[in-house]
């Protein structure tokens, strides 16, 4: 049987939408990257690994970055997408049809030779760092490159992209800043109550599961459907990125500017590829907090404006966590929906 040749993938966008780039790489062996002059990061990424597929015959193990990418073939979205007509399950039609429909044809003419595999992005993975440096490189030279051997030169990492200023507001107590449609929030743990860090672990995974059924329910039931999140690590996030994957409308509503600052360079790249996929961003106070008590004090704010502005609410709670307890009763006049959460027995 012929050995399965393995090729690292990934997609870059210098905006979003904005001048996109994609790669392919093969440890030790041939590369190509190209580039789209109006993309997304989610069209790269699918790119990439639709150029792979296209590029490469025999058996095949494809590595990225991207879930949207790899939960399409290993969790088999096309099923659902193909069985309802090319509509996703908030009943809009599926984003990025043009590259998914001859990718996926492709795939199951080969399916019995093509796995998928995610990585986690900046993770120090060598390879994982040849086709995103690659990646970029294609999305600000807007040129192609490929090759025989390894690459000899590599364009410089990504950084964590500023949020286009046109697409930020500050609302203060301005009445007139919130967005029209049905508005729901979403509210929950942080990482070290979901399981860890490592969003593709099984509680958070468990948690991204429920809150798409339940946010592409509502969008069943309200069309104008639009998703609040407070964009913090844990669940606002993990509803973030159900949002984009599922093509949900949702505002990012941040306390102050930059809350990310202190964050690690890999978990703000997430989180400004998340901001950057938001309909719109809404910074409650245009000064960023000098103490923690005042950050502390500026997300609380944040919060309170958000349970006074929507109609319905998502909270991801153990029941026991005090803070969390005070928005569920506050919200106790709305439509909300409570996840109960046992936390992870410690060690």
């Amino acid at each position: 049987m012929p050995a399965v040749t393995t090729a690292y993938t990934d997609g870059a966008c210098m905006g979003n939408p904005g001048p996109g780039g994609w790669a392919w790489a093969v440890p030790g062996g041939p590369f190509a990257a190209g580039a789209e002059a109006k993309s997304t990061n989610q069209r790269m990424e699918v790119q990439a690994a639709w150029e792979a597929l296209k590029a490469i015959d025999g058996p095949l193990h494809i590595v990225s970055d991207s879930t949207y990418v790899v939960k399409c073939f290993n969790d088999k979205w096309y099923e659902g997408w193909t069985r309802r007509g090319w509509k996703n399950a908030s009943k809009q039609p599926v984003a990025n049809q043009d590259l998914w429909r001859p990718f996926i044809d492709l795939y199951l003419a080969r399916a019995h030779e093509v796995t998928f595999a995610w990585v986690k992005g900046h993770s120090g993975d060598p390879m994982n760092d040849v086709v995103d440096r690659l990646a970029v490189e294609a999305s600000r030279t807007q040129q192609p490159r490929s090759g025989e051997q390894p690459p000899d030169r590599l364009g410089d990492p990504d950084v964590a992209a500023p949020v286009p200023v046109s697409r930020v507001r500050t609302t203060g107590d301005r009445s007139g800043s919130i967005p029209s449609g049905w508005k729901v929030a979403v509210f929950g743990h942080r990482p070290p109550e979901l399981g860890g860090y490592d969003i593709e672990n099984p509680v958070a995974a468990d948690i991204r599961r429920r809150l798409a059924d339940v946010l592409c329910g509502w969008a069943s039931v309200h069309p104008d459907l639009v998703v609040f999140t407070g964009m913090g690590l844990g669940a606002e996030q993990l509803a973030a990125d159900v949002c984009a994957e599922e093509g949900l409308p949702f505002v990012a509503v941040l306390p102050y500017p930059e809350p990310d600052r202190v964050w690690p360079d890999s978990t703000r790249r997430r989180y400004r590829a998340l901001l950057n996929a938001a309909s719109s961003v809404i910074t409650r106070s245009p000064d960023a907090p000098t103490t923690r008590q005042a950050a502390g004090r500026a997300a609380g704010d944040r919060d309170r404006w958000m349970v006074g502005s929507v109609d319905a609410a998502v909270v991801v709670w153990d029941g026991a966590d005090r803070g969390l307890g005070e928005l569920v009763q506050a919200l106790e006049r709305r439509d909300v929906d409570v996840f109960p959460l046992t936390p992870p027995v410690q060690a």
